[in-house]
């Protein structure tokens, strides 16, 4: 079968120990970056089986309508970057692994790196060093203070348990069931969103992107925090209203923002507002990429794909696709 991988940038997925389940396959792997439809229907037109990284790439109708030959989407995870109803309409399968119960760990802790970082100016005192000064400025402990929650599932309960590793008061703000789950883990449950945001030191946003939640993280949101506040999104940048992160941030409510996603990526525009704000501190998207993590990802994904050419598929997030 023919197999074909997008995205994978500094070429990793060769040197997993996953990657010989594709033994016996023919697959190609692409290290660039593009979503130019004529290119990529180009680079596609023979492949059967389409392996992607998270969302990096669209899969749109209009590409889908120029890949005659594929029949096997496979990834892990969410899957908003793929037009499902075009995939069934054209008899392509779209095999999606959710993990359920398993939270991305290499997430959770890059979130606490960015808290880390942030609050105790860590990229600022290491430029202090690199120019020749010795320190740079004076950061905040965390020990005391309150970490809200937006979003209580696997990631966001991952990142309450090290908030309460560092000695802090969680308060959490989440769907009916998640606020169950919290009470039940021992966190605070905030009356509602605005007071999350207000009495929270650090917020950290866990929620994923669907058409309720785009833009739930309003401008007055951002402006109810305190002025030494945090803000931390490592989901998904279109929970912020548009614009509101940078106005906010310049108006000094919030003190801090910590991202490692954008309304556009990638990012290659040194001159974006968010990475001119000396009050941020930002990393490219990188919540997942680890190799720990790409192993237990792609394992699965390749799984998918063998289970595909057996004759088995499995995980599939379009059934009608079967009935078709």
């Amino acid at each position: 079968m023919k197999v074909a991988i997008l995205d994978d940038t500094f070429d990793t997925l060769r040197t997993l120990p996953c990657f010989a389940k594709l033994d016996g396959h023919d697959v190609t792997v692409w290290n660039d970056h593009t979503q130019d439809t004529d290119v990529l229907a180009g680079r596609l037109a023979d492949t059967e089986a389409l392996v992607l990284i998270r969302e990096r790439t669209r899969i749109t109708a209009e590409l889908l309508d120029r890949l005659p030959a594929l029949r096997l989407i496979s990834q892990r995870s969410v899957y908003p970057h793929i037009d499902i109803e075009a995939c069934t309409r054209r008899g392509v399968i779209v095999s999606s692994f959710q993990h359920p119960g398993v939270p991305s760990y290499a997430a959770a802790e890059l979130t606490w790196g960015l808290v880390l970082a942030a609050t105790r100016r860590i990229p600022q005192q290491m430029a202090s060093l690199r120019a020749g000064n010795w320190q740079s400025g004076v950061g905040n402990g965390l020990r005391g203070r309150t970490l809200g929650i937006f979003g209580y599932g696997r990631i966001g309960r991952a990142v309450a348990g090290y908030g309460t590793a560092f000695g802090m008061d969680v308060l959490v703000w989440s769907r009916p069931d998640s606020l169950e789950s919290a009470r039940a883990d021992g966190h605070a449950v905030a009356p509602d969103q605005r007071a999350l945001f207000a009495t929270a030191d650090v917020a950290s946003l866990h929620l994923r992107l669907v058409d309720a939640t785009r833009g739930i993280v309003t401008a007055g949101d951002l402006a109810a925090m305190k002025p030494t506040g945090l803000l931390v999104n490592t989901s998904r940048a279109g929970l912020v209203e548009p614009g509101a992160l940078v106005a906010a941030l310049r108006a000094g409510r919030p003190a801090l923002a910590a991202v490692d996603v954008f309304e556009e990526e990638p990012l290659v525009d040194p001159t974006d507002p968010l990475l001119l704000l000396d009050n941020v501190v930002a990393t490219p998207h990188i919540g997942y990429v680890t190799v720990d993590e790409y192993e237990l990802q792609f394992s699965d994904i390749f799984d998918q794909v063998v289970g595909y050419g057996a004759g088995a598929p499995v995980n599939i997030v379009n059934p009608g696709v079967l009935r078709g």
